[in-house]
């Protein structure tokens, strides 16, 4: 199986697409400035403790006090607290992990008050971001993880990923770790470690432990809350997780994010920095990869797949329900029973796709079309095991029910992506009435006259839908060819599947996008209020 990631970055926001032999299979969405992200590690203080839940609400920053279970302060809670009292008295000194020594673990059915009091500081870091009206959720067991190590403070152990699976690997790696392995540190050997050499494994903790002595020296100099540890650009942080020698190719459209993603593959796949490419057309990115096509089929309410069988998505606050349908399927099989089998074996493949694409989490409850014979609905759990297995995210299935319902739940850590695939009509923006289609190329032209003449921009793009760019660029003396030669050579005009029918959007030379409403507006209002004050004038 080809993989291939595509990199849009925008001005507010980057998008990250990972394609599987050229199929959609998981997309993310960050916003550029987003604060509170798994990973981060915050000084953050006590705001108050709830016996009755055992947490406590920490105060990180955000507008809702964060959630802090006592289960989540990690057994070597003793020993942290221990060195954070003393980082924090003595701000001049540095104390050493190295040498200190580990305290006893923690009770495990202790309770929050024996152990935290308002107003204490607490070096936390998010496991969980925030995700509809709760707050981010904490722990206090710091993890800094690296693309071959997960470097933990305050503890003593070797923990070797599964799917490491020959056991003279295995004892390799924890002997050459244990040799490396800085006192009083807990470390976890991930996949990608298998078969690496010393030096590169030696390099990768020398920086993961400098990371956790920068962190403490922030904390050090810091007031609560405040951000003292970012998790790396989110780009290099997922390709982190999920780069893999099947890899080919990376495809980034800004020279920055080129040039990160460049420097890290080089540093952990020096013979796969090749694939690295910088797209430099003007058409969107997503467009030229079928990406945008296929984020308008596969998000919504109604998801068609083969055979003209559908699945239907409902999301509430408590779970979500995936009912499948069989449709009006053109090559049905004879008998129902076989024909059912046949549409949930591939509703299942759908549904593991879109659990992946739309990162949902938490109870999802799926109504498959009912199947009489055991032997068949032992088959479909097995079948969705089976295509659930590559799924990174932590999850478990349970064989249908009676009802013939299938229950499963999936790790949450982030929203699940909600990407609405209706659009608003850009004329009326929901009203029901809009301009004269048949003079849209009127306001393009005015638009146009505009920017070249109005606010003299030259070298920007105005992008259109697809139908609109294929009209005005209709035979030899097109619209698009007389605009140019009016307006000279200044501009371009672009298609782009994400807008509708009659919406447009123009960026400069740049990429940052220049709002034409906004401008016309104040320039409309002006002239009329101009025009007012002289027509006063001339009757007084």
């Amino acid at each position: 199986m080809q993989s291939e990631l595509i990199v849009d970055v925008q001005p507010k926001e980057v998008s990250i697409a990972l394609l599987e032999d050229s199929r959609l299979v998981s997309l993310q969405k960050e916003a550029r400035n987003i604060a509170y992200a798994v990973g981060d590690i915050y000084l953050a203080k006590v705001k108050k403790l709830m016996p009755g839940l055992n947490a406590a609400f920490v105060n990180v920053g955000y507008e809702k006090d964060a959630f802090l279970h006592y289960l989540d302060l990690g057994s070597r809670f003793s020993s942290y607290s221990s060195f954070l009292s003393s980082a924090l008295e003595d701000k001049k000194h540095l104390p050493s992990v190295s040498k200190m020594k580990l305290l006893p673990d923690i009770d495990k059915h202790g309770t929050i008050a024996d152990l935290l009091k308002p107003g204490q500081e607490l070096m936390v870091q998010i496991v969980k971001e925030p995700i509809s009206s709760k707050g981010p959720r904490l722990t206090t067991e710091i993890t800094l993880t690296g693309r071959y190590l997960v470097l933990i403070p305050f503890g003593d152990k070797i923990s070797i990923s599964q799917k490491i699976k020959t056991t003279e690997e295995k004892l390799r790696l924890r002997q050459l770790i244990e040799s490396i392995r800085p006192k009083n540190f807990s470390v976890i050997i991930r996949t990608s470690a298998e078969g690496k050499r010393v030096a590169e494994l030696n390099n990768e903790m020398k920086t993961l432990l400098q990371c956790w002595e920068d962190t403490v020296a922030r904390a050090q100099k810091a007031s609560a809350p405040a951000l003292i540890f970012e998790e790396e650009s989110r780009i290099v942080g997922v390709l982190r997780d999920i780069f893999s020698p099947t890899f080919e190719s990376i495809t980034v459209n800004d020279p920055d994010v080129f040039s990160q993603i460049q420097k890290y593959v080089s540093l952990i796949a020096p013979e796969r920095k090749e694939i690295v490419h910088l797209y430099d057309k003007e058409a969107p990115i997503f467009d030229n990869f079928n990406i945008t096509r296929q984020i308008k089929s596969s998000f919504g309410k109604t998801v068609s797949f083969k055979s003209g069988a559908y699945i239907i998505i409902e999301h509430t606050e408590a779970l979500h329900v995936i009912d499948v349908n069989s449709g009006n399927r053109s090559k049905a099989a004879n008998d129902q029973e076989t024909n059912a089998l046949e549409v949930n074996m591939r509703a299942a493949e759908e549904i593991a796709r879109q659990l992946r694409l739309r990162d949902m989490g938490g109870i999802i409850v799926i109504d498959f079309i009912d199947m009489a014979k055991a032997e068949h609905r032992q088959k479909l759990y097995e079948h969705m095991k089976e295509v659930m297995a590559s799924d990174r995210a932590r999850h478990n299935i349970l064989p249908l029910s009676k009802f013939g319902l299938m229950q499963i739940t999936r790790q949450r850590v982030r929203p699940a992506l909600d990407i609405v695939t209706s659009e608003e009509c850009p004329s009326c923006f929901g009203k029901g009435k809009v301009q004269p289609s048949l003079l849209f190329t009127d306001t393009l032209h005015e638009k146009i006259d505009y920017l070249v003449n109005g606010m003299k921009v030259a070298n920007f793009v105005m992008y259109v839908h697809p139908f609109v760019d294929a009209y005005l660029k209709k035979g030899l003396i097109s619209p698009y060819t007389k605009w140019r030669m009016e307006f000279g050579r200044k501009f371009k005009i672009l298609p782009d599947q994400s807008l509708a029918y009659l919406q447009y959007k123009v960026l400069d030379k740049d990429k940052n996008e220049i709002d034409l409403k906004e401008e016309k507006d104040i320039e409309s209002s002006a002239t009329k209020n101009k025009n007012k004050a002289k027509n006063r004038n001339k009757e007084e």
